[in-house]
């Protein structure tokens, strides 16, 4: 972790108020799938916002949380190097990252590197891991592990398929929120001016 001073003012209020989003319920059911999903060699952690970044921080459980949910041969990340180098680190957090925009999470949803290594936004980790077990849970591809109950379902598109004639004919109509031109017609209506010409 980055040696800093401690903030003061508007930057300590701003790191305040994100560290408030961090949810602990969140965090306990966030260990327990990742637990769930890598398999039963991983331990998990004490409660607590530094003892989950602390078990994250190092990228290797992400890796192999992204490469659980392919099928064997076909894991994104080839090779996880257990390092003690921080630059090696931050390199697998950011193949998790890249992996999981690939798999499917949107780019909103993806935290930065530096909020898991620094723990400035452990609440975007949260969020990062929350996007990924519902993609997971709604891809339905056989990978998902754990509990159904963890993470909702993203909702799927429904596209409609409609035959040329029904195309032509919705070309006819006039929708509804362009008014109506029924009763209409110009019967009583003078041209501009046509008032001051009669007096």
């Amino acid at each position: 972790m980055a040696n800093r001073g401690p903030s003061y003012g508007l930057s300590r209020e701003v790191q305040e108020k994100i560290e408030q989003k961090y949810d602990p319920e969140l965090e306990s059911r966030l260990m327990d799938w990742i637990v769930a999903q890598c398999g039963g060699n991983i331990e998990k952690p004490q409660p607590g916002k530094q003892n989950f970044q602390n078990w994250l921080m190092d990228g290797t459980i992400l890796c192999r949380l992204i490469n659980s949910l392919y099928p064997r041969g076909k894991e994104p990340i080839k090779k996880i190097p257990e390092t003690p180098m921080a630059f090696k680190q931050m390199e697998k957090i950011s193949q998790f990252l890249q992996a999981a925009e690939a798999y499917g999470v949107i780019t909103t949803d993806i935290f930065q590197t530096v909020d898991l290594w620094e723990g400035k936004d452990m609440a975007a980790v949260q969020r990062t891991l929350m996007a990924l077990g519902s993609v997971a849970l709604t891809k339905d591809d056989g990978h998902y592990r754990g509990n159904r109950d963890w993470f909702h379902r993203k909702s799927q598109g429904n596209r409609r398929e409609f035959s040329e004639e029904q195309l032509r004919q919705g070309q006819n109509l006039i929708g509804l929120q362009m008014g109506s031109n029924h009763g209409a017609s110009q019967a009583g209506m003078t041209g501009y001016g046509m008032h001051r010409q009669i007096m």
